[in-house]
């Protein structure tokens, strides 16, 4: 009985050992594999593989910030859809646009709400989870596919993060957006 003891007690010790790991290990070191365990891609590469270059992030143009931190969660504002050499993409979605160029147009807000995004937390590798994201699509009464203009917002998030970028959604018509934009969209996204 006494040997069943000993021996019990030996083998909780070298699976407590190997469980949590040598107390001479440091942070940094451990850090891979953390990252490893955290699963997904590495976004900085899966952005350049994907050929997307993050833009530089405007400041706001009126009384508001970009984003917002409480605890793990962070709330982007919303962003339209800025092209790369200035400006917007603009017009109303069953008038002006088609559905195809609506999609083109979220998932260029996409990627202009991930530039926001790093620069509010320095690495994407931190996202947890994109939690939440409510799409505006600048659409006539008539218009009704907002979900595939929107998908194109969401489908980015995917190919950008993997599972953690599936989330819940909302995708609404709007009469009109702030200086014709073609979609406005904002996110909630859990932080490591």
């Amino acid at each position: 009985m006494r040997r069943l003891r000993i021996t019990t007690i030996l083998l909780c010790s070298i699976f407590l050992f190997f469980a949590c790991g040598n107390p001479d290990t440091t942070a940094s070191e451990e850090m891979p594999v953390a990252k490893a365990q955290q699963g997904g891609p590495d976004v900085e590469a899966k952005l350049a593989e994907l050929g997307i270059t993050l833009p530089e992030v405007s400041p706001p143009v009126a009384n508001y910030v970009n984003a917002v931190q409480t605890g793990n969660l962070i709330f982007m504002a919303g962003k339209g859809p800025s092209k790369p050499e200035g400006g917007y993409i603009t017009g109303k979605l069953g008038q002006d646009l088609t559905e195809e160029e609506g999609y083109a147009a979220a998932r260029q807000a996409a990627i202009v709400q991930l530039a926001a995004l790093k620069a509010e937390i320095g690495d994407l590798n931190r996202v947890k989870r994109v939690v939440k994201v409510l799409g505006m699509v600048n659409a006539t009464p008539e218009f009704t596919n907002h979900p595939e203009v929107i998908n194109g917002f969401s489908d980015l998030m995917v190919e950008v993060f993997g599972d953690k970028g599936r989330h819940a959604r909302a995708a609404v018509g709007m009469g009109s957006l702030p200086r014709n934009i073609a979609v406005e969209i904002e996110m909630i996204v859990e932080v490591e």
